[in-house]
């Protein structure tokens, strides 16, 4: 730690995961600093999928209201083939319930203004024109050389670092870390005007016949991106680009369609690959720099805005002292699984992207009539589809920071591993979730704990006590009480649930208790909380105690 008041952990990057790894840091309690090497923010859209989990962590940051504000929401995935609607498949979030059941269209220059002015609100400034040169470190800390907008040279030691650098990461290259995997495709992006009678509230696959289209709607009236897999010249100009476009939208959707002059066109060659490890000493990476794939299903800042939620609790758990620096581990052990089960999905949805195969023309409209006239299948399909990508199946299960339940018999709700906020918007406005909601969106651990005997009252309240400023202790199914706001924050407070309707969703039953991660994954579950109920936990976090 650093009692002089120094920075506590260098963010390099300030694209949209060094923005939230700043933010969580700051929330979570540490001094942080914040430096890239561009001039200035960026001024193109890239990134323009904001999926139902990053809306959830959005939710917790306090910032959701912004993205959606400034986005437009996509419930629909629309399949085209040579003039017909081969099939719309609707957002069905039946089986895997969200209080953002839709997918945010919003440019990656509007993410980074909500996520700048929420960092500077927490006192943070971005440091514009400020390159990494390079680092070395010790088990003390890591001393970094930075170049200054002018040319001069800054030395500084802090306690941590995290690459949040992008594709090309000097953080990731100068730790050694490689990356494994493959080299993909060429494609080309342009953002335009398009003028064509379509509903805004899908994303539109267009088979011409030989080759495949995509376009998504963006906020702004009018304006969409568009996706060529096939005519990637690099010497063709905005207009001309614009004419093959409106040309190839016209052959798959059999309608008018008119693109103006695009504002912004990129080609580029996408790999497919990531590291092994994130971490290194105290040394982390996250977002492009540990993992790069197909921008075919929108994943990657979602992905690594996630590993920012993840990392920054850990990060801030150990620096303060509540935890050893094991619980840093399993940063590594739960997000490396994850981005290679990316990499994998990615190279799907890549393949049902392009579609070049010489059958497709024949296979197409056999296999979406079953779709688009079968319920059963055509639910499947949805649900499979939004599984991947709305990262609301992602759990930890095999993660060290996981205790599976003691007792093997069903039981109903969460298990550990899995988020804990599983509710639909309608369900989620109840007096219940409402208040968990809102405990979810403290920075610290949450302990639900249900009405029990003499044992856990007295458990809950030593927790409450003796370990306020990590975890919030609440007590499930009581009502609010002036005397219980002002007993302070060492004293369980209650967790209304008038009509039992959060405990029902939960499965608690009398005596249950929860343990919730601050990033809202549930840890540990029981019955009779007892003086040992947390041991297992704690133990499994590094949690000093």
């Amino acid at each position: 730690m650093t009692p002089d008041g120094r920075p506590q952990v260098l963010v390099v990057g300030a694209g949209p995961v060094g923005l939230t790894m700043a933010h969580e840091l700051v929330r979570h309690g540490l001094r942080v600093r914040v430096v890239d090497g561009k001039p200035g923010p960026a001024t193109t859209s890239r990134a323009i999928a904001t999926h139902p989990r990053t809306l959830e962590s959005y939710d917790q940051m306090g910032v959701v209201s912004e993205i959606l504000d400034r986005g437009r929401r996509i419930e629909g995935f629309t399949m085209f083939r040579e003039g017909s609607r081969l099939a719309k498949l609707d957002a069905d979030y039946s089986t895997m319930p969200t209080r953002f059941p839709f997918t945010v269209a919003i440019d990656q220059v509007s993410t980074e203004a909500v996520l700048r002015e929420a960092v500077a609100r927490r006192g943070v400034e971005v440091e514009w024109g400020v390159r990494l040169e390079e680092f070395s470190q010790d088990k003390s800390g890591v001393r970094a050389t930075l170049r200054l907008p002018g040319g001069d040279r800054e030395r500084l030691e802090v306690p941590w670092l995290v690459g949040c650098d992008g594709g090309h990461s000097t953080v990731r290259k100068q730790l050694g870390l490689q990356l494994f995997g493959e080299s993909s495709e060429t494609w080309l992006i342009a953002d335009a005007q398009m003028d064509v009678d379509l509903p805004r509230n899908s994303i539109y696959w267009v088979h011409t016949g030989g080759r495949t289209v995509m376009t998504v709607p963006m906020p702004e009236s009018g304006r969409w991106r568009m996706l060529d897999t096939a005519d990637v010249d690099q010497t063709a100009g905005p207009e001309e680009v614009s004419r093959r476009f409106a040309r190839k939208f016209r052959a798959g959707l059999g309608r008018p369609v008119t693109v103006q002059p695009a504002d912004w066109v990129s080609v580029f060659t996408f790999q497919q690959r990531m590291v092994q490890a994130m971490r290194v000493g105290r040394c982390f990476v996250a977002g492009d720099a540990a993992h790069v794939h197909s921008p075919a299903s929108g994943q990657g800042m979602n992905t690594g805005v996630q590993e920012a939620v993840n990392l920054s609790w850990k990060l801030a758990m150990v620096e303060h002292g509540w935890a050893g620096d094991g619980l840093l581990e399993s940063y590594s052990d739960e997000r490396v699984p994850v981005g290679r089960a990316l990499l994998g999905s990615t190279k799907r949805a890549t393949f049902l992207v392009q579609l070049k195969n010489s059958l497709a023309g024949v296979a197409l409209p056999v296999v979406f009539a079953v779709v688009r006239n079968v319920k059963q299948v055509r639910k499947k399909m949805q649900r499979k589809i939004l599984g991947g990508v709305s990262g609301l199946n992602l759990r930890y299960p095999e993660s060290p920071l996981t205790i599976p339940p003691s007792s093997a018999g069903a039981r109903r709700g969460p298990v550990p591993g899995e988020r804990l906020a599983k509710v639909s918007p309608q369900r989620g406005a109840t007096t219940g979730w409402g208040a968990l909601l809102g405990e979810l969106r403290d920075p610290r651990w949450t302990l639900l704990v249900v009405a029990g005997g003499t044992t856990a009252r007295s458990t809950a309240a030593g927790l409450a006590e003796g370990h306020a400023a990590w975890l919030s202790v609440r007590t499930v199914g009581g009502t609010e009480d002036p005397e219980s706001s002002k007993a302070g924050a060492g004293t369980p407070r209650p967790l209304p649930d008038p009509d039992r309707t959060l405990g029902a969703d939960l499965g608690l039953a009398a005596a249950d208790w929860m343990l919730i991660r601050p990033d809202g994954y549930l840890c540990a579950r029981g019955s009779e909380l007892g003086e040992d109920s947390l041991k297992p936990a704690f133990a499994a976090a590094h949690i000093l105690v």
